[in-house]
């Protein structure tokens, strides 16, 4: 029997093909080796599998179910559209997943607090409460712009005992947040541990977050085949960085399964007003990794706009952008107008409010949906709830009175 994908890639220095690897200061050299060879132990280890199987269940609440959405489905027409429920995992949203384990990764280590980086705030609330429940210190980059928009998150950061470092350099996004929490790391990684929060940075990250969140994709394949007993014709997923993605993709990579990753493209195509980086970038070294980016006349990152605070990133995880390269996903479009649009169609014909991030993949759905006939499928990963995201949409987008 062949190897399957996720056992054979990346390769031992953490290339997706040409893709990934770790492109960092030679003072990290070490302590990046160290992170390796800590999770190459614990993630065979019989203790830390337990401990994690445990805090899944009895904590987190796994396994999030799939929803059919039949009212949604109807007001499409054509395949029917089915929910991974990731907005009902603990802390709202997929981000969890890794975060648990990456905190018991720092304990592992010695380590006395995580920092990290956050857009929409889901993976700065995971990690603020992974810190609180591991009894770690935790502190947070945000850019200044998304600290104003997502304020509930960040709110919930603080309640939680996490301290909130506005990134305000530059376009005071995502991008700037990184930047911020990686020098702050640079400065005092001997007692902390740079918890990445998504498929992206230098390696063991990308492979390391793939597979932490690969529980959801090895979930709704078991869960789909008792709703339809058969795969799903498609599977789609919003892309930023791509952790939720390559979550459920991981499930059905080795399957005839169409694999469709959803990009904003924001307000136009021009620069500084998309943040489609497959679409439009090429390749090049951001933070740590080699992947597609989007580049700026100069050859630096460009500027990146996206509704979803959680997926305006001028780079992408490196597996994506492999997996784009051999064929075996698909790069879906979807804009600010269509992705509100989906928040509010799925918020009232099924009750389920979605993050703006996850708004893109139903969106995508929807469309896809009316050109497939009505014997085919399509699961969306909804990766996180909109709670976040409902005072800032409903001040710039008003809420339809009809139904639809």
């Amino acid at each position: 029997m062949a190897d399957s994908y996720l056992d054979t890639t990346p390769d031992e220095n953490g290339f997706f093909g040409k893709y990934g690897g770790s492109f960092i200061p030679p003072m990290l050299e070490e302590p990046f080796a160290q992170i390796q060879k800590a999770y190459q132990e614990l993630k065979n280890s019989p203790e830390f599998i337990k401990e994690l199987k445990y805090v899944r269940k009895h904590y987190q609440g796994r396994p999030t179910p799939i929803s059919f959405a039949k009212n949604l489905t109807e007001h499409c027409g054509g395949a029917k559209i089915y929910l991974k429920r990731e907005d009902l995992n603990h802390s709202g949203a997929h981000k969890l997943n890794h975060c648990m384990a990456e905190v018991i990764l720092a304990k592992h280590l010695g380590k006395k607090k995580v920092i990290a980086e956050t857009g929409a705030g889901q993976h700065g609330v995971a990690l603020a409460t992974a810190a609180a429940y591991f009894g770690l210190e935790c502190e947070i980059h945000m850019g200044e712009v998304d600290i104003k928009k997502e304020h509930p998150n960040v709110v919930r950061m603080k309640i939680l005992g996490a301290k909130v470092v506005p990134a305000t350099h530059g376009l005071k996004t995502l991008k700037e947040a990184v930047d911020s929490a990686f020098e702050k790391y640079i400065e005092t990684y001997d007692e902390s541990l740079y918890c990445i929060g998504s498929v992206v940075g230098p390696h063991p990250f990308p492979m390391m977050v793939r597979d932490f969140q690969s529980i959801v994709g090895f979930e709704a394949k078991e869960q789909f085949m008792e709703h339809e007993n058969a795969l799903p014709s498609a599977v789609v997923a919003c892309i930023g960085g791509g952790s939720n993605a390559m979550g459920i993709f991981s499930g059905f990579i080795d399957d005839d399964v169409e694999l469709y990753g959803v990009e904003p493209m924001g307000r136009g195509d021009k620069i500084g007003e998309h943040a489609a980086t497959l679409t439009y970038g090429q390749e090049g070294v951001m933070h740590g990794f080699n992947s597609i980016m989007l580049k700026d006349e100069n050859g630096e990152p460009a500027p990146v706009y996206s509704i979803g605070s959680g997926i305006d990133y001028p780079s992408v995880g490196p597996e994506h952008a492999h997996l784009k390269d051999i064929g075996r996903t698909q790069v879906g479009l979807c804009n600010d107008k269509e992705a509100v649009d989906a928040f509010y169609k799925l918020s009232q014909l099924e009750g389920i409010i979605p993050a703006l991030e996850s708004a893109h993949a139903v969106a995508y759905a929807m469309k896809l949906a009316k050109t497939l006939g009505k014997e085919k499928t399509i699961l969306v990963n909804l990766s996180g709830r909109g709670d976040k995201d409902i005072d800032f949409v409903v001040e710039n987008h008003p809420i339809p009175h009809a139904k639809f």
